[in-house]
């Protein structure tokens, strides 16, 4: 692979992280089935009104999470040096962090918004949350099934 071709992979993989963990910061509904079968419940009022929250948060965390993208991108390059140097790749994720901190931030305050909206939301423990996917009657020969 040429230098060109890396860059790019790196920046690809670099966007889909950053809307990966915007997504994440703000779909609390989506781990109760996502905001489609969040819909079925909702008046025509509290959908328009998520939504324009929602458009509201991602047009307000756009820079941040555009920020993100090239600092990551920069982070990548600072490792493909031959001897990385340690404090500019510290320095890099202290500001990697600071934006992360943000949208986050940002995140709740969106959280709290559309809760306000939709108090049945719950954006907490609810139907699904559990133990996730452990060791049931079917997991195989895999590691730690030794019964």
């Amino acid at each position: 692979m040429n230098k060109t071709t890396l860059s790019t992979t790196l920046a690809i993989v670099s966007l889909v992280a950053v809307l990966g963990l915007s997504l994440g910061a703000v779909d609390s509904a989506w781990a109760q089935g996502g905001w489609g079968s969040m819909n079925a419940n909702l008046t025509p009022e509290q959908s328009t009104q998520l939504f324009d929250l929602r458009q509201q948060f991602m047009n307000d965390t756009a820079g941040l999470r555009k920020q993100m993208m090239v600092k990551r991108t920069e982070m990548a390059g600072l490792w493909q040096s031959a001897m990385p140097d340690q404090k500019q790749v510290q320095a890099k994720q202290q500001e990697i962090n600071a934006l992360r901190d943000q949208i986050q931030e940002k995140g709740t305050a969106f959280r709290a918004q559309a809760q306000k909206i939709y108090p049945q939301a719950a954006m907490g423990a609810g139907p699904g949350a559990g133990g996730g996917m452990g060791r049931g009657r079917a997991c195989g020969q895999g590691y730690g099934c030794n019964w």
